[in-house]
């Protein structure tokens, strides 16, 4: 589903997955919004840890996403912590 090094999300898109994760308080869903790891629209769950960018994370054999029920609520990651840079 895609090709290595291209973004996760790119790949989701194109293989016609506009959900990355729902918002608990109101139930919206969101998707791609910016696309270069700015907002907080394209967060996922990407092999076990939450809150990842699916926008600029590139695509690898293996790699496991799910989406993300309210960022908010998850406890923190990399990305928080390092001031939302890129996953790794």
């Amino acid at each position: 589903m895609g090709h290595a090094g291209e973004p996760l999300a790119v790949a989701l898109l194109a293989h016609g997955v506009r959900v990355f994760r729902v918002m608990t308080g109101s139930g919206e869903t969101r998707g791609g919004f910016c696309m270069i790891g700015r907002c907080a629209d394209c967060l996922m769950t990407v092999d076990g840890v939450a809150n990842v960018r699916a926008c600029v994370t590139p695509l690898r054999a293996g790699l496991v996403a799910s989406s993300l029920v309210d960022f908010a609520a998850q406890p923190p990651s990399k990305l928080e912590s390092d001031g939302g840079a890129s996953a790794p």
